[in-house]
């Protein structure tokens, strides 16, 4: 039977908390209900707690482990703009808690946001519960259940920094039986990039790669693939969940690293994950070596967009027409290193896509991060770099001011077998032809201050 659940969030990156959520869920084949907000979603999602509708309890335990926005989930009881309306609410659904009153041990725990709570007052309102006559034992350190009490005052995010940090507006308050703790936030701490055995200064931060490894449903016995691996960010955190990881870049220094053994494997070993890296290989995605489709059930990457490093793949800045591409051996017996020209921004998100559409299986999802200039940006930008048989389905913004990241989302909705891509530079969408999407040129405009002059 469907029943509410309190979710109670980790303020960060509350743009990507609905997809993280969808995710998870359709990971594991079951629904998450949002009736309650409706067209107040958006608004409910920049809040610390959101009331959901799931079928089993089970389900919020399985959120509670895998999503690393979710601090815990509570079994919901009632919540009111006053203490007054919260205990008619909670009286009126005794029937949800009463069968603890007899011998449960417990423990009530009461918490605010923005607010902070004295212990004389958590006290007051401990003490104001008693009407629930709860006859069991208190147990502080092992509770057979814990019950939790929210307030809610208004957020001082925004305002000016000599009027943060002070005690909100009270909004509301909310009451539940724990079900499960966000155990999946711990995970921010172990993949700390400070505390790893190998980085760069491209290094995805921690908690980023995990949600990303989220959005590509990464499980055992899936195999997913990061063409633009680098450091190897994503593949720890996409390996941590059971995903066997194969990667590729076009600068394999980035891979190795300076030591014997390469960097991604040493890394992969500090995090036990070491046989899960299948294989890492350098090449450009435009020459890839792929000579049939349908291997991946996920494409996950963050592509270099000029800014710590800039793209590149194999040609010539200025092609010469005077004498034929040879490779002529060097006298130090060193190996050719093929010339290399930028790769801009627009096409090269525009080849990944297609590159996707061709690699992945039915179902298969593409997550990837892509710059757009803040007052430039269209929701047609996204639309207009999809090819047929590929849909997005979650495109979350993490903003910077004038300029932010989406994390894109697009899923393979076709079946059909599709040839390799030929990177001839020409876009799916015909919209391409009259829209320039703001991510274009996106690395001129970044060094340029974002200037409408410019």
């Amino acid at each position: 039977m469907p029943k509410e659940y309190l979710f109670v969030f980790a303020q960060a990156h509350e743009e990507f908390r609905i997809p993280e959520l969808l995710s998870i869920s359709d990971l594991y084949s079951f629904s998450i209900e949002f009736h309650r907000y409706g067209e107040g979603l958006k608004d409910a999602v920049t809040r610390p707690f959101m009331i959901l509708t799931l079928d089993e309890e089970e389900h919020a335990k399985l959120l509670a482990k895998r999503c690393i926005l979710i601090k815990s989930i509570y079994e919901f009881y009632a919540q009111g703009q006053s203490y007054e309306e919260l205990h008619e609410k909670n009286k009126v659904v005794q029937a949800k808690w009463s069968q603890y009153v007899a011998d449960t041990s417990f423990k009530f725990t009461v918490d605010a946001f923005n607010y902070s709570i004295t212990q004389r007052r958590q006290r007051e309102v401990i003490e104001n519960f008693s009407y629930m006559g709860f006859m069991g034992k208190i147990d502080m350190k092992h509770p057979e259940i814990t019950l939790g009490c929210f307030e809610e005052y208004a957020d001082d995010r925004g305002l000016p920094s000599d009027e943060r940090n002070k005690d909100g507006e009270f909004r509301q308050v909310y009451f539940g039986r724990l079900v499960a703790e966000g155990s999946a936030r711990s995970l921010v701490r172990k993949f700390d990039v400070k505390k790893r055995e190998y980085f760069g200064n491209t290094s995805m931060e921690a908690e980023i790669s995990l949600l990303m490894a989220n959005q590509a449903q990464a499980s055992a016995s899936k195999l997913v693939y990061d063409p633009f691996i680098g450091t190897g960010s994503m593949a720890y955190t996409t390996a941590h969940f059971g995903a066997h990881v194969y990667g590729s870049d076009i600068d394999g220094r980035q891979m190795r690293g300076k030591a014997k053994t390469a960097g991604i494997i040493r890394a992969a070993t500090q995090y036990g994950v070491a046989d899960k890296i299948v294989d890492l290989c350098t090449f450009d995605i435009t020459h890839n070596p792929w000579r049939c489709g349908g291997l991946f059930d996920a494409i996950i990457t963050d592509p270099p967009y000029g800014v710590r490093a800039g793209a590149k793949r194999l040609g010539r800045k200025k092609e010469r027409e005077d004498r034929p591409h040879t490779v002529v051996p060097r006298p130090d017996d060193q190996p050719w290193v093929p010339p290399t020209k930028p790769y801009e921004l627009s096409a090269l998100v525009s080849d990944l896509v297609v590159l996707a559409r061709y690699l992945l299986r039915p179902g298969g999802r593409l997550v990837f991060f892509l710059p757009t200039v803040t007052d430039e940006y269209e929701e047609v930008d996204i639309y207009s770099m999809l090819y047929e048989g590929m849909e997005v389905i979650a495109n979350s913004l993490q903003d910077f001011g004038s300029w932010g990241r989406r994390l894109i989302t697009i899923r393979k909705t076709s079946s059909t077998t599709y040839p390799p891509p030929n990177f001839d530079g020409l876009s799916a969408d015909a919209t391409e032809a009259t829209h320039v999407p703001a991510h274009k040129d996106f690395r001129d405009k970044y060094f340029q201050g974002f200037r409408k002059d410019s």
